[in-house]
């Protein structure tokens, strides 16, 4: 091995292994480029390394052929000897962007989980939210989550005295909570969209912007509407219309629009903490491109999956990259008997996840019928699944758009299925489930 204990010969030789891949590359590159002359006289100096190094001769005399042949290279080189250190790192970082392209496109790929449809077995963009000021991290542990975490601090005090009211069912809202989509930058740079909501306290109001993607509803549930029942899209439909039919809201506008604004019962003054919360990064994990060009993808697995020929999708959000359960292969028979998937006539097995479901344990809430008149599984319906389809559905039933409302996922566009969550430092951390 060589290394920094080797003997002065042995790392006379390794150095004498370079120069000679030098003047290779030198000698292919260049010479129908060289005069006979020039030519002759790398020849020379390139094989007289060569068999000193054969000979294994002393560290002196090796040092002395390189000599010779690195004049000889300065004036035969051109472009391919010497080179200035910015072509080198050029020429490296080149390299090295195809071979990671290369692993990317054949191999391993890494992915970003971007929703909460496979919540709780992946995350998608999530919250913490603080209830107290006590609760909030310092300045040193908001370091720490921004780094194991990608954590986020999003804090908005009272820009006046009363009580805060949260407007819901706005023209463009991605939820129940009312938001506009308005230009942002991804990582305070790169430009995108990002969507912002608007809170008031009395006739005052505060914004703040967040990512396409992320779930506010779920920040606005845990802080100010939960009652006892976890979190879902349908409990915090049911709690503000609770709110609506009792007529505790006001009409505020925002956007050129009136919204109706639900009173959540807080009382806060100018000045104090009306919201707090960290915005969690969504799980990010390695898929294997490799193993479905040999084997079929098995039901229970989590798959990656291309929407582009996927019309229900493509239409709308182009090709993308999904992930989902595999529940359905070609010929199976499925059924929802909520809170349960059946396959085949029988309760589906091959994943924690659908058994928890079925028990609605762990933060699994159970499979629900597609709330939609065109979809799959409605209520006593069942679904046979083509040949060459595959049927797609994510753990978090209630919140998951899934095959129920687009369809069949087409077997060549199966990319891979994931094996390593590497970040963020949670509880996910590790093999995929």
């Amino acid at each position: 091995m060589f290394g920094p204990f080797a003997s002065p010969e042995k790392k006379m030789r390794g150095n004498a292994r370079n120069w000679l891949e030098v003047a290779d590359r030198v000698f292919h590159f260049r010479r129908d480029q060289l005069a006979p002359a020039q030519l002759d006289e790398l020849v020379g100096r390139r094989a007289e390394l060569r068999v000193l190094l054969k000979e294994k001769a002393a560290a002196e005399k090796l040092q002395l052929a390189i000599e010779r042949l690195e004049e000889v290279l300065r004036r035969t080189g051109g472009a391919v000897y010497p080179k200035s250190s910015l072509v080198e790192n050029v020429e490296f970082f080149l390299v090295a962007a195809i071979v990671i392209l290369g692993i990317r496109t054949y191999f391993v790929q890494p992915f970003k989980i971007p929703t909460n449809s496979m919540w709780p077995t992946y995350n998608g963009m999530t919250a913490e939210v603080y209830k107290t000021p006590a609760e909030e991290p310092n300045i040193a542990a908001v370091a720490v989550r921004g780094v194991a975490l990608g954590a986020w601090p999003h804090r908005l005090d009272a820009p006046g005295d009363g009580e805060v009211l949260i407007p819901v069912h706005g023209p463009q809202s991605r939820g129940v909570v009312s938001s506009r989509t308005v230009p942002g930058h991804t990582w305070l740079v790169i430009p995108t969209e990002v969507r912002e909501y608007t809170l008031f306290v009395g006739e005052r109001s505060v914004t703040v912007k967040l990512p396409f993607d992320f779930d506010f509803d779920w920040v606005i549930y845990d802080a100010f509407l939960n009652r006892g029942t976890q979190y879902s899209p349908d409990a915090m439909r049911a709690e503000v219309d609770r709110l609506l039919r009792e007529r505790q809201f006001e009409v505020r506008t925002i956007g050129g629009y009136q919204q109706r604004c639900v009173r959540v019962g807080k009382q806060v003054r100018a000045g104090e903490r009306m919201l707090a919360f960290d915005q969690l990064t969504g799980d990010q994990l390695l898929v294997d491109r490799m193993s479905y060009h040999f084997v079929r993808p098995q039901v229970g697995s989590g798959f990656v999956f291309r929407t582009g020929n996927i019309p229900g999708i493509a239409r709308d959000m182009g090709d993308q990259y999904y992930i989902k359960r595999l529940v359905g292969t070609p010929g199976d028979i499925l059924e929802v008997r909520a809170p349960m998937l059946m396959r085949n006539g029988k309760p589906i097995d091959g994943s924690v996840a659908f058994d928890s479901n079925a028990k609605r344990t762990g933060g699994y809430l159970g499979y629900n019928h597609p709330p939609v008149t065109d979809g799959y599984l409605k209520p006593g319906e069942t679904v046979t699944v083509p040949a060459n389809r595959y049927f797609a559905m994510g753990d978090n039933s209630g919140n998951s758009a899934d095959s129920r409302y687009w369809g069949f996922v087409p077997g060549p566009d199966v990319v891979g299925r994931p094996i390593f969550v590497y970040f963020p430092f949670n509880r996910h951390w590790g093999p995929a489930r």
